[in-house]
Parts: C-alpha cells; sequence; structure tokens
C-alpha cells in the first residue's frame, strides 16, 4: 500500500450495518436536514443544508459556495451574516470532498461576538 507524499491518509473504522460509512461520515450525518457551515483546506466556505454523506463526500442544499478572497469582510462577519440573515445560496447541490474539510458545524451554533 502506497501513501502519497504530503498527504496524511485518514484512519477510519467501518460501522457494520449503515451501508459502509465510517465513523467519521456518520458523525456528519447525524446533522442531515440541518445547516452547516464548512471550513476546507482551499479559499472556499460551504453554508448550507445537509442533505447526504457517503464515503468520500457531503452533499449540500441551497448552499453558498463562498471565496475567501473575493470579498473584504472577514469570514466569521460573513458567516454571521448568514445566520442573520438566511443563506444566500447559489447553488441547489455541491458535492464536497471529504478528504477537503477542514471543520464543520452547525450554523445555528456559530456565536456573535
Amino acid at each position: 500500500m502506497s501513501k502519497r507524499a504530503g498527504t496524511p491518509k485518514r484512519e477510519s473504522k467501518k460501522v457494520s450495518g449503515v451501508k459502509g460509512l465510517d465513523e467519521e461520515a456518520l458523525e456528519i450525518l447525524r446533522y442531515r436536514g440541518r445547516y452547516l457551515v464548512v471550513d476546507t483546506d482551499s479559499d472556499y466556505i460551504y453554508i448550507g443544508k445537509l442533505l447526504a454523506v457517503t464515503g468520500r463526500s457531503v452533499t449540500l442544499g441551497d448552499a453558498d459556495v463562498h471565496d475567501r478572497r473575493e470579498s473584504s469582510s472577514k469570514n466569521e462577519k460573513y458567516i454571521l451574516e448568514s445566520k442573520k440573515h438566511g443563506v444566500r445560496s447559489n447553488r441547489k447541490t455541491v458535492h464536497l470532498r471529504l478528504q477537503r474539510m477542514v471543520s464543520y458545524s452547525l450554523l445555528e451554533d456559530v456565536t456573535d461576538y
């Protein structure tokens, strides 16, 4: 088994009885139908309603795909505005690779400062 240089391989455990989803995918899946904020290892932030999770990807609906480079506002301010005024959807659905996700949280759990 070979590893690509510079890309750590995620360790995951399969959970029986749930169509081969690993623990990480199951953890995310518990938020199905709720709005998530997803930070990635790229310049994009995703805010959308969790529709599905597979072993390799997450699907968000009514999603806002936000390029951090195209905005003068800070990430947190942008997310707070989405929480306060609603998500400005620019995609009906978007699929994210699990490998690209750095963190995720419920939009409702974002706190004001």
